[in-house]
């Protein structure tokens, strides 16, 4: 008999019914002095053992690393990461080493941190690694989906710098204009990426060739991400008339396979796509709400579901990954929600209800876990490979074994397409200027003391040399 069903007729997760509940007080963290940047991004990563917010601070950027485990009011002492000479515009945990945090600044560097295990003791202000190559400002960063150690920045001098544990491998230079998102496709084959010139592109972020792109004149794009292995992608933006608006494209980008128009407000909509699901959440900046849909192969393709509501609203959103969720409570999605106003982060678990207290297989697939599917040498030579999918029947429990290696630092240039990246690189902000002064006097000063203490040598070994020459051998004097 189930040789002869159709695969369209077994019955398919039923997602209408997800609901959002926002955590318990006592399991929110509140007390932190979240960003006033304007900035659009999220200011806010988490993986399953800690939560990074950035922080307002002042004479450079910080961001604050707490375990997740560690709810409630937050001491405002609390130590921080602070190494960063301006502000901090972008955080992620790496994928694969859950005590690697990648930030990036408008001192125009990406910084790699390493978090000791159980979190901060005392702030932390030296890098395991700087990352310099931007000639401005750097907004957003990204770990490659699939590989170990390979991370993409975009800055506003227009340029995606891909680098592998400090040592640059390519800048993709393909961008009129200011890089506003990156997203990878699910083996990380693909990137794409949506910019101010008004264009939506898709680039071999090996070459940094651009395989499609289309000009947004009537949808302006601001966000996008690929829509796991359907080979699609989805773009929020801007209509003509104004109105915020998702679209859906095929990946030759040829023309939006659907363009939907959502509300009338102003806030950036910010999407985020879950795989397992075929879940799309759509959640706006300054709102308090959340949509959800669920994306089909078929027509509609595109399928409203429910909203949630909340009157507080949010600055920035982080994404629990998969592993870090409740699986006896059927939570399929858990948003961090930063609440500016209130300097709380507010917990919103998606649930599907159930009632049985058994593993719910069909709402958790194998899915991407915490290995590497292949080195960066190897994704470097051509090999492009899916993730490694883990089960989370039995919770996570399989710790990484691999090692986090930073490279031994020593001062050298950074050469790129023959362009050394480290010269002349602009203070971005009128305190670095000053800090970039002072050091340079400072230097100056040096120098000169050692230059005067060389010219002293030098005369003490001429007066020597010329009394040597004036003295008559002894045998000249018998």
């Amino acid at each position: 008999f189930w040789n002869n069903v159709m695969a369209s007729d077994i019955p398919k997760l039923q997602v209408s019914n997800v609901y959002g509940k926002v955590a318990n007080r006592e399991h929110c963290f509140d007390g932190i002095p979240i960003t006033k940047n304007v900035h659009d991004n999220h200011f806010c990563a988490v993986n399953a053992k800690f939560l990074a917010i950035v922080t307002e601070s002042a004479g450079g950027g910080s961001f604050i690393v707490i375990p997740v485990s560690q709810a409630g009011r937050i001491d405002p002492h609390h130590p921080k990461v602070c190494g960063h000479q301006g502000n901090v515009l972008d955080i992620k945990w790496n994928p694969f080493f859950e005590n690697i945090i990648a930030s990036c600044s408008e001192d125009s560097s990406v910084r790699v941190w390493e978090i000791p295990e159980g979190g901060l003791r005392r702030n932390m202000t030296e890098a395991m690694m700087e990352l310099y190559g931007h000639s401005r400002r750097v907004g957003l960063i990204e770990w490659h989906p699939t590989s170990s150690g390979i991370l993409f920045s975009a800055g506003y001098d227009y340029k995606v710098l891909s680098q592998i544990t400090g040592e640059p491998v390519k800048m993709i230079d393909c961008h009129s204009d200011v890089i506003v998102c990156m997203s990878f496709n699910t083996d990380g084959s693909l990137l794409a990426t949506s910019c101010k010139d008004k264009k939506l592109r898709v680039i071999e972020p090996r070459s940094g060739r651009v395989l499609q792109h289309a000009s947004c004149k009537n949808h302006r794009v601001n966000r996008v991400v690929f829509l796991g292995n359907m080979k699609r992608l989805l773009t929020t933006g801007v209509s003509r008339w104004n109105t915020r608006q998702i679209a859906l494209w095929d990946q030759d980008l040829s023309m939006p396979m659907v363009e939907e128009e959502i509300d009338g407000l102003s806030g950036l909509l910010f999407p985020f796509y879950d795989a397992d699901t075929h879940m799309l959440y759509l959640a706006g900046k300054g709102d308090g709400n959340i949509r959800y849909y669920e994306i089909t192969t078929e027509k509609p393709y595109l399928q409203y579901l429910m909203e949630f509501r909340s009157p507080a609203p949010q600055k920035g959103l982080g994404v629990m990954p998969k592993h870090g969720l409740d699986v006896t409570a059927c939570e399929v999605f858990r948003f961090y929600k930063l609440v500016t106003l209130k300097g709380l982060i507010e917990p919103i678990s998606m649930i599907v209800p159930r009632r049985s207290e058994t593993y719910q297989e069909d709402i958790y697939p194998m899915t991407a876990g915490t290995e590497p599917a292949l080195s960066a040498n190897d994704w470097l030579s051509g090999i492009n490979r899916d993730p490694v999918l883990m089960s989370l029947k039995k919770g996570y429990q399989k710790p990484n074994q691999l090692v986090f290696k930073a490279p031994v630092k020593e001062k050298k240039g950074v050469v790129v397409n023959g362009i050394d990246l480290l010269e002349n690189v602009p203070p971005r902000t009128e305190n670095e200027l000053l800090r970039m002064f002072f050091r340079q006097q400072e230097e100056l000063r040096k120098l000169k003391e050692e230059l005067n203490t060389k010219d002293v040598k030098i005369r003490q070994l001429e007066l020597e040399l010329n009394n040597l020459r004036n003295v008559s051998p002894v045998g000249n004097n018998v």
